[in-house]
């Protein structure tokens, strides 16, 4: 017999935030008695993309393959987002329902462009190119005709600025995420797809912006309850309602603030970074990638054991003087041996919990917090993911047993739980069913 499945991501959401949640009208009737995970261990780095993937699929960053939310690039103006499902080099949980038979649907879940196993796909998409419009850019990342009609009925919700021939930088919170809730609610109605994944990022939003705690933070928390109640409203609607289950989780937490270094600076100076008369790269040997709270060290030639030697005594020496803003350099090896990490980058710098790491290559080395960069706001992640506030997980629903506090998971135990009660599974995830919830 087939189940239903709605799993929604509140980016950013954590335990302390859930205080004040359990007091609002949509939790309070729709997730009251809801089991939930007390402390749930996001991977690393703790950003949202290598997090979703893992919340998807099981898989750890280092099977996985999406190990930052950015694609790698020495231009740091670029900033190519890993939006197309092509990277991923495991099988997900969209993949593993289709097989056994169900319908599929994603709005803004990371990392979904152009999947072939969701059949209602919005993808969350920045909207980067100007001559792009709504339309375009949705069916570039895979969604069908219908779904874009969807799309642009709710088109008054979504900001941007406009140009003569399209819109371009649409990440606007919160009214991005009131797009996207829009559509998925009407993706609910009119398709009732058996198996849903939503994601938001108003309070990750707020949290970079205003810092980690506050009340704009607050603010965001309430309106995830509204879009909670949202999807319960539309559930009612297609008359689904009573036999959906409904998970609500969130990737990571967040740390607040104080400074900003360059390490590209220091490899300037060491000759491993050449730049133009613009300041531009003009050639590299070795490149710091910022994660947030981390980086990771690229070399150009990984092979080159000089440059690796010189890469790795340049940072060591920075690490002993203490003053640049990271309390660890890790090798890959090391990261991958710990944590479940690993890629084409050499090395991993992880933070002394308020620093965050730019990608600039111009002295000075020290940087202001730039309240347009989600790596250098008012707070970010990226750091280890034992820091910190940690990310939530409750369910409810007619397959999972109420009022049940399991103590710990890890984000790669979601997928498998998931498959589990859809009667399917995911041979390749590293993560184990949460038997203790599920009827």
């Amino acid at each position: 017999m087939k189940k239903r499945l709605v799993v929604y991501s509140a980016d950013a959401m954590v335990g302390e935030d859930l205080e004040y949640l359990q007091t609002c009208p949509n939790f309070q009737k729709y997730l009251k008695n809801a089991s939930r995970v007390k402390q749930v261990r996001s991977v690393y780095p703790t950003v949202t993309y290598p997090a979703h993937t893992s919340m998807s699929s099981g898989c750890y960053p280092d099977r996985h393959g999406i190990v930052s939310n950015l694609v790698f690039t020495t231009n740091p103006e670029d900033d190519i987002w890993q939006w197309d499902s092509s990277a991923i080099k495991v099988e997900d949980i969209f993949t593993a329902a289709k097989k056994k038979g169900y319908s599929t649907a994603s709005v803004f879940w990371p990392v979904t462009g152009n999947h072939k196993d969701i059949d209602y796909l919005i993808n969350e998409y920045w909207i980067p190119n100007s001559e792009d419009t709504l339309e375009t850019s949705m069916a570039s990342q895979g969604s069908s005709p219908e779904v874009i009609e969807i799309g642009k009925q709710n088109e008054e919700y979504l900001p941007g600025t406009y140009t003569k021939t399209g819109r371009v930088n649409v990440a606007v919170h919160p009214a991005f995420d009131n797009f996207g809730m829009k559509c998925a609610c009407d993706i609910i109605r009119k398709f009732k797809p058996e198996v849903l994944f939503i994601h938001t990022a108003n309070i990750d939003g707020a949290r970079h912006q205003h810092g980690v705690f506050g009340p704009k933070v607050t603010n965001e928390i309430r309106r995830t309850d509204d879009y909670i109640g949202d999807i319960m409203e539309a559930l009612k609607d297609a008359r689904v309602f009573e036999e959906t289950n409904f998970v609500l989780v969130s990737d990571h937490g967040q740390l607040d603030l104080t400074r900003g270094v360059k390490p590209n600076v220091r490899f300037v100076e060491e000759g491993l970074i050449e730049l133009d008369e613009n300041g531009k790269v003009k050639d590299w040997k070795a490149y710091s990638n910022s994660t947030g709270m981390s980086a990771q060290v690229y070399l150009k030639d990984p092979t080159d054991k000089e440059v690796y030697n010189k890469t790795w005594n340049v940072l060591k020496e920075m690490e002993a003087e203490g003053i640049y803003g990271f309390s660890a350099v890790l090798t890959r090896e090391e990261v991958s041996e710990k944590e479940h990490l690993s890629g084409n980058f050499s090395f991993v710098l992880e933070t002394d919990d308020y620093t965050f790491f730019s990608d600039e290559c111009e002295a000075p080395i020290a940087c202001p917090k730039k309240l347009t960069d989600y790596r250098s706001g008012a707070a970010t992640h990226g750091y280890l993911p034992d820091k910190g506030p940690q990310p939530i997980f409750l369910a409810a629903g007619p397959d999972f047993k109420e009022n049940v506090l399991v103590q710990s998971c890890r984000l790669v135990d979601e997928a498998p739980t998931y498959a589990r009660l859809l009667g399917t599974e995911l041979p390749e995830a590293d993560g184990n069913i949460l038997y203790e919830i599920l009827k």
